[in-house]
Formats: C-alpha cells, sequence, structure tokens
C-alpha cells in the first residue's frame, strides 16, 4: 500500500481529481479547485499533492511559499538584529477525509519539512511557520514540535526553528 503513494508537484494531471478532494474543510477543498495553479503560476506558492496511484485520488496536499516574520523579543536575542527574519510557510496542508487515521498527516508534514530544509540551504530560512486553523490542527503541529510565535496579527501561528527541523531528519 505505501508504495501506492508518492508526493508531486500539482499539475494539469491533476485537474480532474480535485473535484472528488474532501477534506471537511471548505476553504481548503476550494482552494485546490479553483487557486491552487493560479496561485502556482503567478509564484506565489508551490502546492505539492500526495497522489494514490492506486485509486487515482489526491489523498492530500500542501503549499510553501516564503514570508517573512517578526520574531519576539526573547527569539531574537541571541540573534542578529533585523526587524523581521526569513521563514518558510506551510500556508495550507490538508487530508481527504478518506485517508485520515492512516498516518498520511504526519507523512505530508514530514515531506514539506523536508523540502523547506532542503530549500533553506539554498535560500535562508530561519523557521517553518504555519497558521493552525482550529484546535485540532494547533494539537497536530504542536505533536511535532511547533511553538506559538505570539504573533498579535495571527491568533495561531507556529514555528518550528529550521535547526529543530534539521534535527528531526537528522533522527530519521
Amino acid at each position: 500500500m505505501e508504495a501506492n503513494y508518492r508526493f508531486e508537484l500539482f499539475g494539469t494531471q491533476h485537474k480532474a481529481l480535485r473535484a472528488s478532494f474532501s477534506c471537511g474543510e471548505e476553504a481548503l477543498e476550494e482552494y485546490l479547485r479553483t487557486r491552487a495553479r493560479r496561485e502556482m503560476d503567478h509564484r506565489i506558492a508551490v502546492v505539492y499533492v500526495l497522489y494514490d496511484a492506486a485509486q487515482e485520488r489526491i489523498a492530500g496536499y500542501y503549499t510553501l511559499s516564503s514570508l517573512s516574520v517578526e520574531l519576539p523579543e526573547d527569539m531574537r536575542r541571541t540573534l542578529p538584529k533585523y526587524p523581521e527574519y526569513p521563514a518558510t510557510l506551510i500556508g495550507r496542508l490538508a487530508l481527504d477525509e478518506g485517508y485520515q487515521g492512516l498516518g498520511l498527516g504526519k507523512r505530508i508534514l514530514f515531506d514539506a519539512l523536508g523540502r523547506a530544509l532542503v530549500g533553506s540551504r539554498t535560500v535562508t530560512s530561519y523557521a517553518v511557520i504555519t497558521d493552525a486553523k482550529n484546535e485540532q490542527a494547533q494539537a497536530f503541529y504542536s505533536r511535532y514540535g511547533f511553538l506559538p510565535l505570539h504573533a498579535a496579527d495571527a491568533e495561531r501561528r507556529l514555528f518550528l526553528p529550521m535547526g529543530t527541523v534539521e534535527k528531526l531528519f537528522a533522527r530519521r
């Protein structure tokens, strides 16, 4: 079963599969159906899908983009002084309801973290940032070490320093 799944850059070959993707969160479903391809074309975000070759379905997806983020004072003590720091944003991460409970959420997250880590070696990134949609998503990210950023403009903004991401992969 494991060999049936592969990560692919979202493309025209997935167009017919978008409509059947259902994760229980309308905003995430709508994004995949109507905005993902356009955002890729405009270089706003990169979208990766977890493709189930056996079922010919999109099992899940995530987006990556770059951003700069203001860090709280206590986090900046040992860093060079800048108003903002470079980061990688996991803007969206979703798993189709038919695949939930199989451990694929972790697999999707780790693929995103791995790509963020590789990218940070070419274009630096201090941390991976995400905005958890709800308490369940926040708990999911927290299980993997994400911490609250305490940003004034984002209630559930979480971060994972790239050094921690590197350590996660060193243990694997």
